[in-house]
């Protein structure tokens, strides 16, 4: 990467927005093309990462038959006599006896020379004799009944939850090949930003800097406590120094503020002085259009991304589920995301040639989205109490009863939406 200061020359003008869609596809794409490598986990390690290679089966599952009920194990019509027991965890001897049988506890290894099961509930013993009638559908789990040796289970890309992680444990696997998670550093632009305490004397409180970093986590990055720096000082120097050392680590920097062209607004020019293109710069989307996106290599050949978040509180939240999940879901090689869709319970204004991203409240069991209220760009009363955005494409306005795409709020890792 450059380490030239930026030129103080009049900047160029910026080209037009991209519009949203089409924004989403291409960061989604420069992600997927620098996809994280590969490494392999524990698997207590793997929650919220995503598989490198399939999930294959290490052995038939189950590998063995099992009991489905406590009960009795017998070789033909009966009455039967006993002769052993076998508990979960062990290997039974055969069956070689008519009218013989074993108590078996669920879950156990059926003996081979069994021809049924016979539910405990349902059998007798009378002078040291079984009888009972077994039923017709086996008692027990054949071999491969769920899968057969090497058989794909998932594909790659797919995400780890827990769910996963038991199947894997199941399928015999003590390590799980996944991209490794995205490291995340956020620099917070603003001399105007208090960090502690409320507003007073022209100053705001800084309420990114304390949320971005939780949002990427829901995204399944790693952010530490020395990743957050700020408020950077609005000078072009600390903004070249502060960026050029988050880079050094990190395989996305975000940044708050200073997405526009006034005269603290540095950005731009740190860019340039760092030798960075721009994947996306101003995105056609309200709130939000100031976001942006670009792209640095480093010496080592590494790639890595700075996503430029608008100072305003809501408006860094679009450009996070506008520009940011999708290229996580690149780097993590994971399909692009898929908006589900719900009916509108009341209309939603259109914002002219943007999209307008709306937040709303989802019943999930009623397949709606409500509107909520406060907000404006700045605020963040409504999305304290939001699920996520409704989209209004372009040219168009969202009228009650209208089926729309909905941008959810991420969720944490491995939770699934309900």
């Amino acid at each position: 990467m450059s380490t030239e200061t930026a030129p103080t020359a009049d900047r160029v003008a910026a080209p037009p927005p991209a519009g949203w869609e089409e924004a989403r596809s291409r960061v989604y794409a420069v992600g997927l093309a620098a996809a994280l490598p590969a490494v392999a986990r524990p698997l207590v390690d793997t929650d919220g990462s995503t598989l490198a290679e399939p999930l294959t089966t290490r052995t038939d599952l189950p590998a063995f038959p099992t009991s489905s009920v406590d009960g009795w194990a017998v070789r033909g019509d009966g009455p039967w006599r006993v002769v052993g027991r076998v508990l979960a965890g062990s290997t039974p001897a055969p069956l070689t006896e008519d009218d013989t049988t074993v108590e078996i506890a669920t879950g156990a290894m059926v003996p081979e020379g069994a021809t049924a099961v016979l539910r405990v509930e349902e059998s007798t013993t009378v002078e040291g004799l079984v009888a009972g009638t077994p039923r017709e559908t086996p008692e027990w789990r054949k071999p491969g009944e769920e899968a057969y040796s090497g058989e794909e289970l998932l594909p790659v890309g797919t995400p780890v939850d827990p769910a996963v992680i038991g199947l894997a444990a199941a399928c015999g696997h003590d390590t799980l090949r996944v991209r490794r998670a995205p490291r995340a550093a956020l620099l917070v632009f603003g001399d105007e930003l208090l960090t502690a305490g409320p507003p007073s004397a022209g100053r705001v409180r800084d309420a990114l800097g304390p949320a971005v970093p939780a949002w990427l986590r829901r995204y399944g990055c790693q952010v530490r406590p020395s990743d957050v720096v700020g408020p950077v000082a609005d000078t072009l120097p600390a903004h070249v120094a502060a960026l050029r050392s988050a880079l050094a680590s990190a395989d996305l920097v975000c940044t708050t503020g200073g997405t526009m062209n006034g005269p603290v607004d540095h950005l731009h020019p740190t860019l340039e002085a760092l030798g960075a293109d721009y994947v996306v710069n101003t995105v056609a989307v309200r709130p939000g259009f100031p976001m942006l996106l670009a792209r640095l290599s480093g010496h080592d050949g590494r790639v890595r991304f700075v996503a430029g978040l608008p100072g305003n509180p809501q408006s860094a939240i679009v450009a996070l589920v506008s520009l940011v999940a999708p290229l996580l879901a690149g780097l993590q090689a994971r399909s692009m995301p898929v908006l589900p869709h719900a009916t509108l319970t009341e209309a939603v204004p259109g914002r002219g040639d943007h999209t307008h991203l709306a937040l709303v409240r989802l019943d999930r069991a009623a397949g709606t989205a409500s509107p909520v209220r406060h907000v404006g760009s700045a605020m963040l009363r409504g999305l304290a109490g939001a699920d996520g955005f409704a989209v209004i494409r372009p040219g168009t306005s969202g009228k009650t009863g209208d089926r729309v795409p909905i941008v959810p709020l991420p969720l944490l890792p491995g939770e699934r939406a309900s």
